[in-house]
């Protein structure tokens, strides 16, 4: 399906009256556009179907506007006229894409004039784009969301997402005699019936086959979560059980994906008996569980289990992403009940202040609440495709438009990449949590304030979390800014607090095994008042964060005692192998 207007076509070279215009067009040619992605592609990419409210007007000063138009009036020439001069010569080239834009990479863009002019004028169009977006005089809130817009529009529209601007696309379509179409409408028929774009051969993976195999059994099992108890692989085992809370909007085996990246098999190497909290699908019977359940049912429920079959009555315990805000949430529970049990706490890619909650944002507005508020209170649940949507259309050019081409106009099936089958399983979350999680934390950012918020019946202060506590930031991260996870060091009332701060984003960023080593990490022991004056000062590590993780947890654990011989105990028997029944209930 083609938006209105947006097959790019040859255009004359430019006059001072088309540039004039083109501010008054593009605000037009937004606004159509915008709700085209609305009615197309919204409803099931972004957090209840509700694009991002744009503005009517871009309020940018008239001499702004003109002398930014005027500027790249000159440039659009000088490229119109470079080409002319080139004549069936290779074009020179005056603009480029920005680094990591493989967009253009096809010898085509470059050697053959059309396709030269065309990747250059489009690439100097979005430029002036956002430029022009960048000079709005609207409030912040509403600047932030023009430049999202505009940065979807100019992703959107480019020549490489049609088959006729495509070089590549032409191509395949000659080789095959146009049996890339064929294949292309194909799989988009296929993922229509699945819902969502693939992004991975979804046939290379099955969870318990070659996903989610490190040897274990569910212990526990109520309507939210399974426990899991991964078996050892050392002779002695800490004491101390380390417990895993997974974020609920995915399936908890991003942590324990093949056994050559396996967080969970890496850390049971370690000598930690590993518990993971497998969170429920939530199918529609349970679309009225709120925040206090997943607090009550899912995190405290695992921490006593843990304590129970270990025998420990203290354990580690490990949140990542969503699973470690509200792995916060009941640390400060417990802290309000004087409730010590929890020796140690680690947060991956957590945000506990959401002031600045990155692009995100700009699809959770108190409008976006109050119109959907109504059903997610009276049970109707969030669909995780809806969030993976949303996810995935904060870098669209990577996760969206790239898999479109790929798959819909070359017709090709995605390749076998095990992150990306993960980010396709998605899961469901109950109404009145989910609303919960947006009106007070997002939106309100009430979790920072000390007694503000009332959960599991006790008055939460994140301050009086007071054990030792290991922050982890992905630097690229577009899901949680790694800034924002640095404010938890200063949250949290710990005296001891160490944070590191990994490369790559939100999830290759966390799951980084050591061997073979691959990117980097920062450490810095020193935790200055600002983020940035931490970065300044840290020292650049070669590979995985893992080892400083492990050294770190090492003296949390406790004693070395025998490994025990069999899962679970007189209370809380083996009832399953791992993978568990939940981690592989559909989506409904």
């Amino acid at each position: 399906m083609t938006p209105p207007h947006a097959q790019p076509s040859p255009h004359p070279p430019p006059s001072a009256p088309i540039w004039a215009d083109l501010a008054q067009e593009w605000t037009r040619f937004a606004q159509e556009w915008s709700g085209w992605w609305t009615r197309a592609t919204l409803p099931h990419a972004t957090p209840g179907g509700a694009a991002p409210a744009v503005p009517t007007e871009l309020a940018v000063d008239p001499a702004d506007a003109a002398a930014i138009t005027g500027r790249y009036a000159e440039r659009l020439q000088a490229l119109w006229q470079s080409v002319m001069e080139a004549g069936a010569g290779r074009p020179p080239s005056l603009v480029e894409p920005k680094p990591g834009d493989r967009r253009f990479e096809a010898s085509a863009w470059s050697e053959l004039p059309w396709f030269s002019w065309l990747k250059q004028s489009y690439l100097l169009y979005g430029e002036y784009l956002r430029e022009l977006a960048a000079a709005s005089t609207l409030p912040p809130a509403d600047r932030r969301r023009l430049a999202f817009l505009t940065r979807q529009f100019v992703d959107a529209i480019s020549p490489t997402n049609f088959a006729a601007t495509n070089p590549e696309v032409l191509s395949e379509a000659v080789r095959t005699e146009g049996g890339n179409f064929v294949h292309g409408l194909a799989n988009l028929v296929a993922d229509v019936g699945r819902g969502r774009i693939s992004m991975s051969d979804d046939s290379a993976f099955e969870v318990g086959r070659n996903l989610a195999v490190t040897p274990g059994h569910v212990v526990f099992r109520n309507e939210l979560i399974e426990v899991l108890q991964y078996a050892p692989s050392t002779p002695t085992v800490h004491r101390r059980p380390l417990v895993i809370v997974p974020p609920c909007i995915n399936k908890y085996y991003i942590l324990d994906l093949r056994p050559s990246n396996s967080f969970v098999r890496h850390s049971v190497a370690q000598g930690h008996t590993v518990f993971m909290v497998s969170w429920r699908n939530i199918p529609p019977e349970l679309g009225h569980l709120t925040w206090d359940d997943y607090l009550e049912d899912g995190v405290l429920a695992a921490l006593d289990v843990a304590k129970s079959i270990s025998g420990s009555r203290t354990v580690n315990a490990l949140g990542f992403c969503v699973g470690g805000t509200i792995l916060a949430c009941a640390l400060a529970v417990l802290a309000a009940r004087r409730d010590r049990s929890v020796a140690s706490a680690t947060f991956l890619t957590t945000m506990l202040d959401f002031a600045d909650p990155g692009e995100i944002g700009v699809y959770i507005t108190p409008e976006f609440l109050a119109a959907r508020e109504p059903g997610l209170m009276a049970g109707q649940r969030m669909h995780g495709s809806e969030l993976a949507g949303a996810f995935a259309s904060l870098r669209a050019n990577e996760l969206v438009w790239n898999y479109v081409v790929r798959n819909y106009l070359k017709g090709q099936t995605p390749p076998a990449f095990d992150l990306l089958y993960w980010n396709g399983d998605s899961a469901n979350l109950p109404g009145p949590m989910y609303a919960y999680y947006l009106g007070q934390f997002y939106i309100g950012n009430r979790l920072v304030e000390r007694d503000a918020l009332t959960m599991a019946g006790e008055r939460v202060d994140l301050s009086r979390i007071t054990m030792p506590v290991f922050v982890y930031a992905s630097r690229e991260d577009h899901i949680v800014p790694w800034t924002a996870a640095w404010r938890t060091t200063a949250l949290v009332g710990s005296p001891d607090v160490a944070f590191v701060l990994g490369a790559s984003g939100h999830i290759a960023g966390v799951v980084n095994p050591p061997d073979p080593p691959r990117r980097s990490h920062w450490v810095n022991e020193l935790l200055p008042d600002d983020a940035d004056a931490w970065l300044a000062r840290a020292e650049e590590a070669p590979g995985s964060w893992w080892p400083t993780w492990w050294r770190w947890l090492e003296p949390h654990g406790g004693p070395r005692v025998a490994a025990p011989a069999t899962p679970g105990n007189a209370s809380h028997p083996a009832l399953d192998p791992a993978p568990g029944r939940y981690v592989v209930e559909p989506a409904r």
